[in-house]
């Protein structure tokens, strides 16, 4: 029998992919909204690390169905891109706020 952290591992990449169709539709939506006053490049941005964590999720799948061969320390480069982009959009959100609402003295 197989345990119950065993079964989450195996079912994970699948349950992730589901909900990464759910956020790629509310990303959409967003990408629609038309409003000049947005700052929309953080989000852009956003978008590219979720591109990067569906790759990373279909490779986890494949190699879980057996389908390819990838190591599993390519899903080591993969977060790693995700984490240098969202730090760097937290950095550009940051000097976006600094530039845009200046305090009041």
């Amino acid at each position: 029998m197989v345990d119950f952290y065993n079964a989450l591992g195996m079912t994970a990449p699948y349950y992730n992919l589901a909900f990464v169709v759910v956020t790629v539709w509310l990303f959409t939506v967003l990408f629609r909204y038309q409003n000049k006053k947005t700052f929309m490049k953080p989000w852009y941005l956003l978008f590219v690390c979720l591109c990067l964590f569906i790759v990373e999720e279909v490779i986890t799948v494949l190699r879980a169905a057996g389908l390819t061969l990838i190591p599993h320390h390519i899903n080591a480069f993969f977060e790693l891109g995700i984490i240098i982009i969202f730090v760097y959009l937290l950095l550009l959100q940051k000097e976006h706020v600094k530039k845009v609402y200046k305090p009041r003295k």
